[in-house]
């Protein structure tokens, strides 16, 4: 990992998490713990409408902890309701957090490369469906981190179980004053949830 993302993950490290967040958060450690105990692959598909902030944010922050922490054979993927692009104010954000970013692709719905380490493979970034062909078709925790696809998903084909864990929007935020500290919270927040998460995993 680079110094500065190792500096991020050092900042995370000492936030705390409520008591509450932590009772939300406990049904994610169970599914992957057991996913552990059972030597299985862990697939975790982060929802969100769009498919644009939160769930990208989710699912980066997922992986590098995973890798954090050494736990092995760690998948996750995101999707939406619908598919928009993902929005390039959270790939900014990232590179500020220490994450190596490429575009890949210049069109409407840009393809991103995102490296936590120069030595493990890229989490592949764009706004898709939850469904598409690019996400796992069963085997998978579906984690509901917005309430609108929530309730606009009431069933999610192939998902063993569905964890809402909530985020609030950054989008509240853009072309405020408040726009940068705003998103460089909410992938702190996220950060620091996925940190309690993977570091409760006992292998």
């Amino acid at each position: 990992m680079s110094s500065q993302l190792n500096s991020t993950i050092e900042l995370i490290a000492k936030t705390s998490i409520s008591e509450a967040r932590k009772e939300v958060l406990q049904s994610l450690v169970d599914f992957i713990q057991n996913k552990v105990n059972t030597n299985q692959e862990v697939r975790l598909n982060f929802i969100c409408t769009h498919n644009s902030r939160r769930s990208h944010l989710s699912q980066i922050w997922a992986q590098t902890m995973a890798f954090h922490f050494g736990i092995k054979s760690v998948f996750c993927y995101s999707g939406g309701t619908e598919a928009t692009a993902m929005f390039p104010k959270v790939a900014e954000t990232l590179i500020n957090q220490g994450f190596h970013i490429q575009k890949l692709s210049e069109n409407q719905n840009p393809i991103y490369a995102v490296k936590f380490d120069e030595n493990q493979a890229a989490v592949i970034c764009f706004s898709k469906t939850f469904d598409n062909a690019f996400n796992p078709n069963s085997h998978f925790a579906a984690i509901m981190t917005c309430s609108s696809a929530d309730e606009g998903c009431p069933f999610i084909a192939g998902a063993e179980q569905r964890l809402p864990i909530r985020y609030d929007d950054p989008k509240a935020f853009d072309g405020t004053d408040l726009m940068n500290q705003k998103y460089d919270e909410r992938s702190l927040e996220i950060a620091s949830e996925m940190y309690f998460v993977f570091s409760q995993i006992k292998q």
